[in-house]
């Protein structure tokens, strides 16, 4: 089955949900595939900070954001073996949302998509995995996805967005490149109950040679266990017991519950940090993970995937509405967000090589010693939460919120 449209998102995570659905507001017409049948997944990522709240705000789904189940973050702690250090507060940053929102990501994305359904010119296909490109000479003219029968169909579009992730199957189809930048470690995730005598903030473990961060999830401890590059094939042959064993030694208050875990309860995040050189070919664009993953350092992921869609949709809903994006529309959108991209991942770098490279050797990193000084360095705290909170350029959304597009659907439709 072959259907035309103006912009075919591949990926149906924040990056391509935000994009559809902003896109749709100004009246182009924007198909989203996503190959899963629902948006429930384990360990995706759960942060979303001050920047993206204010784009929600901006979007007019400020309220409805808000109702979601979530919990607010306003400090993050380094728990060292000699005591406890302030790394950001966020409380110093100006605006409506001095901190960050915990929530899970499936429920972020369904409320983008119940809002996106709204708006008659949004279309999301589940169960629909893009497996290709559609060429028209030089040119990228569309997708080819395969439904949960394994039919074969074919979009055709003005322009064909990528955010399929990390791995992305139209990225490598286009044969843009990859600058890759490497990482020292992988993240273990697991869940550990919680109870009501726990402490109640999410904070950062570290002690020689270990690195856990600890995530409050109101009735479970999110657990992120950092591991040499490669090294979870060590915990798995050390098995089940010695890996609780080095959890209660980090975290003696789980004593009473570590028992329950078991290896097979444990996903294991290859954690790679890369940007594509070109980040566009005639037709097609790569934005979020796509076009750069990131370390989950500072969890900032799903935020520069988000700024990267409001920065697309600003710049093209009027080239696509025209019926004509050169490349130079596209190459804007780069522009517009490749110097933020490299400023993040530096700093992310610059954490692995003076926190994690260390400690997982063993060693007392730097940033303890760093860290203090903080107190008497009250300018170090308040650069850190901009830096978390909104990144280098926060993006605002400019897209207006077409006559035809707002009509929402009556709810029959």
């Amino acid at each position: 089955m072959d259907t035309n449209t103006t912009c075919c998102v591949a990926g149906g995570g924040p990056a391509g949900m935000v994009l559809g659905l902003l896109l749709a507001r100004a009246g182009v017409d924007v198909v989203v595939l996503e190959k899963h049948g629902d948006f429930l997944r384990d360990f995706r990522g759960d942060t979303v900070h001050p920047s993206t709240l204010d784009v929600l705000d901006e979007a007019g789904l400020g309220a409805r954001f808000a109702a979601l189940p979530h919990r607010k973050i306003d400090r993050l702690t380094m728990v060292a073996d000699d005591g406890e250090r302030r790394l950001v507060d966020l409380r110093t940053l100006p605006g409506r949302h001095p901190y960050i929102a915990m929530v899970p990501q499936w429920d972020f994305l369904a409320m983008l998509a119940e809002e996106a359904a709204r708006l008659p010119g949004f279309t999301l296909l589940m169960n629909a995995e893009a497996t290709g490109l559609l060429r028209d000479g030089d040119r990228v003219a569309g997708v080819r996805y395969r439904d949960a029968d394994g039919a074969e169909h074919r979009i055709r579009a003005l322009l064909t967005v990528a955010a399929d992730g990390r791995h992305s199957t139209l990225r490598r189809a286009s044969g843009l490149r990859l600058r890759e930048f490497g990482a020292p470690m992988d993240v273990a995730w697991f869940r550990m109950p919680r109870r009501d005598a726990d402490r109640d903030d999410s904070f950062l473990r570290i002690s020689a040679g270990r690195l856990m961060a600890v995530i409050n999830r109101t009735s479970y401890w999110q657990m992120g266990y950092l591991l040499p590059k490669g090294g979870y094939e060590r915990v798995r042959a050390a098995g089940a017991a010695e890996l609780r064993r080095q959890v209660v030694d980090l975290l003696p208050f789980l004593a009473d519950r570590i028992d329950g875990l078991d290896l097979d309860a444990v996903r294991v995040l290859d954690v790679r940090v890369d940007r594509l050189r070109r980040w566009h070919r005639p037709g097609l664009l790569c934005i979020g993970d796509a076009a750069h993953a990131m370390s989950p350092i500072g969890g900032v992921g799903i935020n520069l995937a988000v700024q990267d869609a409001v920065a697309a949709a600003n710049l093209l809903y009027e080239p696509l509405r025209r019926g004509a994006v050169t490349s130079g529309d596209l190459a804007a959108v780069q522009r517009r967000r490749a110097r933020p991209t490299a400023v993040v991942q530096r700093v992310q770098i610059a954490l692995q090589n003076l926190l994690v490279r260390p400690t997982l050797r063993g060693e007392q990193p730097g940033v303890l010693r760093l860290a203090r000084t903080l107190p008497s360095l009250p300018v170090l705290p308040r650069l850190a939460a901009r830096m978390v909170g909104y990144g280098p350029r926060p993006e605002h959304v400019r897209v207006p919120d077409d006559a035809a597009a707002a009509r929402l659907r009556a709810p029959s439709a």
